[in-house]
């Protein structure tokens, strides 16, 4: 049978019986029927969505695009609903309440010193130093950081013998 007659049999062009032939599909030097066999089984392999020798299967390619199209339509929902943001905005966000705490945390020493007139420098300095101590740490933190279970900051609730915080 020769590839023209393949093919108006089951009715596509003999080019396209030359191509099937030379991926392998079909091979013309069986009888008739079994190149027919060879052709419904290629058909029934392509409906399931497998591709023969790993060549791109329009099949599974819609599926992985309509899959992407979902993702991407769950992410748009998810912003407008507001329970996703922009890492950027979140990052700004972050860096503007850092700096307002900082102002205030910067202010603590003097405010400490008007309000406590008899306190004496060294003891502001180390109100300070902690305020420093702690700026340190918040500006060092990192997302790392947030996910462990054991902080690196230990609080020290009680003041020593010379009343140290």
């Amino acid at each position: 049978m020769t590839q023209a007659q393949f093919g108006s049999l089951v009715g596509i062009s003999q080019q396209a019986v030359g191509n099937l032939v030379g991926r392998g599909v079909l091979d013309t030097s069986v009888p008739g029927i079994q190149l027919l066999q060879a052709y419904c089984s290629h058909l029934r392999e392509q409906a399931a969505g497998r591709a023969a020798n790993g060549d791109l299967d329009l099949a599974t390619e819609r599926a992985g695009l309509a899959r992407e199209q979902r993702i991407r339509v769950a992410l748009q929902n998810a912003v407008t609903q507001k329970q996703l943001m922009p890492a950027v905005l979140i990052e700004e966000i972050l860096a503007k309440a850092g700096a307002r705490i900082a102002g205030i945390f910067d202010a603590i020493p003097g405010a400490v010193r008007r309000r406590v007139p008899g306190l004496p420098a060294e003891e502001i300095n180390a109100i300070g130093a902690e305020i420093a101590r702690v700026r340190n740490i918040a500006a060092s933190m990192s997302l790392a950081d947030i996910r462990d279970d054991d902080p690196d900051v230990t609080v020290d609730d009680e003041p020593d013998e010379e009343g140290e915080i």
